[in-house]
């Protein structure tokens, strides 16, 4: 095997070790009087998801309505829009 893909493959591993650490910290806290609601955001208006979505975070979903991605809402006003305050769950399982 050629040396210098061996170097690049390394090193972009490196890098995409790097940005996984990186990105949850930068949305651990939720925005004041906000909480996430999960499946109402539309394809590709979502503010992130959780890890079984099949995409890196914000803007990226490509379904209406995903129960593993969610949406900043006004607390306590998730549940009148149908979603969930847990990734793929129910109205059910609200606080």
């Amino acid at each position: 095997m050629n040396q210098k893909l061996i170097v690049r493959s390394a090193m972009a591993g490196l890098f995409a070790l790097g940005t996984l650490g990186v990105l949850p910290a930068a949305h651990a806290a939720d925005p004041k009087g906000m909480e996430k609601c999960f499946g109402v955001a539309k394809a590709g208006q979502n503010d992130c998801g959780s890890n079984k979505t099949a995409h890196a975070c914000a803007g990226q979903s490509k379904m209406d309505n995903d129960p593993h991605d969610f949406k900043f809402v006004k607390t306590g006003t998730c549940a009148s829009m149908g979603g969930s305050l847990t990734p793929g769950g129910t109205m059910t399982d609200k606080k």
